[in-house]
C-alpha cells in the first residue's frame, strides 16, 4: 500500500479521479505493485538457483582468508581480513572481489540490501583502521 500512495503522490496532477475519489486508482495501483514486487521474487529466487552453491564445512573466517588464493595479500591486509565475521569477509570477497551487486550479494549472504550495504561499509571501515593501526604500528617499531 505504500508503494501506492507514494506513486499517488508523485503522480498526482495526472492521476484520473472517478466520482472524486481516487479508490480506483489506488485499487489498480496496488495490484500492479503487488504484481511487480513478486515477480522482483522470483527474478532474485532465479538468480540464487543460478549461483554455485558450496556446502557450509564449519571454517571459519580466518581459515579462508588463510588459504593459498589470498597468499599474495600483504599481511597487514590478511590480518585484517581474518578479524571480519564470517558474513562481513562474504560480502567483501563477493562485492570487492567478485564484483557482485551488494543488492546480490545481500541475497547470497541471507541479508537485506540495506543491512548488506551497512556491514559491507563497516567492514571496509574496520579493514581499512587495521591496515593503518598495522602500518603505524610497524612504522614505530623500525
Amino acid at each position: 500500500m505504500a508503494i501506492a500512495f507514494l506513486e499517488l503522490w508523485r503522480r498526482r496532477a495526472s492521476v484520473r479521479l472517478v466520482d472524486g475519489s481516487p479508490l480506483p486508482w489506488l485499487l489498480v495501483t496496488t495490484s500492479n505493485a503487488a504484481r511487480n514486487l513478486r515477480r522482483g521474487r522470483v527474478r532474485y529466487r532465479r538468480l540464487l538457483d543460478k549461483l554455485e552453491r558450496t556446502p557450509d564445512d564449519g571454517t571459519d573466517a580466518g581459515d579462508l582468508v588463510a588459504g593459498a588464493p589470498l597468499d599474495h595479500l600483504s599481511d597487514e591486509l590478511a590480518s585484517a581480513l581474518r578479524s571480519l565475521s564470517r558474513v562481513d569477509l562474504a560480502l567483501v570477497t563477493l562485492v570487492v572481489w567478485d564484483g557482485y551487486s551488494i543488492g546480490e550479494a545481500a541475497l547470497v549472504t541471507g541479508l537485506t540490501p540495506a543491512a548488506a550495504k551497512a556491514r559491507l561499509h563497516r567492514a571496509r571501515t574496520k579493514v581499512r583502521s587495521s591496515r593503518l593501526l598495522a602500518g603505524t604500528q610497524k612504522g614505530a617499531l623500525s
